[in-house]
């Protein structure tokens, strides 16, 4: 769904896929420009061959080669398999067919989409229909139907746009202070908000996310709000704040470095 190795429990793993299942073909088949019949026929040979089995990443890209493909299509769901990739030996990847592992799909692509906006919303409303269907790479116009039929709350952000979130979720008053936070490199909270001011100013995106850097850095977040980087040397936490710290704000950064810095050691 977002190129990435997302873990999900097995009550989860067939809605989620319904829900994406046409999007994610239509896209590989516009990028790779094959036809859809060329591509079912394929799809259906690669998952007869993997039926029963596990196989390796090569071992995928080669079955699907010999269908006749570019390279895996989206079609048959497939789920990683221990023994899989550790941190010490890449691609080591071994994957098998989901229907093997968890049985049958039974959810449709409308309880699907249905499904993926209640967890998008859970984990990062309020937002706007267009977040939403970026996240799960599906085309915003699909999500139309399945907005108005579930009945979610609705406000207006600072420049006007409608957001959307689950009707009875839980949404703190305006002046509830955040307390600081200190954030890993490509945590969700940043990479999922792509594009929210709201989380990281607009100021500070050139700082966290540019070319010489693409992995980002680890932040700390004020009252809620990106306020620098941090990183660990020599058993110490260090921090550089993009600007002057009110004397609150630094007395609960201190507080919360000290913490950290004893986790890791």
């Amino acid at each position: 769904m977002r190129g990435t190795i997302h873990i999900v429990s097995a009550a989860d793993f067939w809605l989620l896929a319904a829900g994406i299942r046409r999007a994610q073909r239509q896209w590989w088949e516009r990028v790779h420009k094959v036809e859809t019949s060329r591509v079912d026929s394929a799809v259906a040979a690669v998952e007869k061959a993997l039926r029963g089995r596990t196989c390796t990443l090569d071992e995928l890209n080669e079955l699907s080669r010999k269908a006749g493909l570019p390279g895996f299509a989206p079609g048959p769901e497939l789920v990683r398999v221990p023994p899989t990739g550790t941190w010490n030996k890449r691609r080591a990847h071994t994957f098998a067919l989901a229907a093997d592992w968890l049985g049958p799909c039974t959810a449709s692509e409308r309880e699907g989409l249905e499904h993926l906006v209640r967890r998008y919303l859970g984990g990062f409303g309020p937002a706007t229909r267009n977040e939403i269907a970026n996240w799960a790479h599906v085309p915003v116009a699909w999500l139309a139907d399945t907005l108005d039929r579930l009945a979610l709350r609705s406000f207006r952000d600072e420049q006007g746009k409608e957001l959307l979130d689950l009707p009875r979720a839980p949404l703190p008053d305006a002046g509830t202070p955040a307390p600081v936070r200190f954030l890993p490199t490509w945590d969700a909270a940043l990479l999922a908000h792509a594009r929210s001011a709201g989380v990281l100013p607009e100021r500070y995106r050139p700082l966290i996310f540019r070319n010489k850097a693409p992995q980002s850095f680890p932040v700390f977040l004020v009252d809620g709000v990106v306020a620098g980087i941090w990183k660990l040397e020599d058993a110490k936490v260090r921090v550089e704040p993009f600007e002057r710290l009110s004397r609150a704000a630094r007395q609960e950064v201190e507080g919360e470095t000290a913490r950290l810095a004893a986790f890791h050691g």
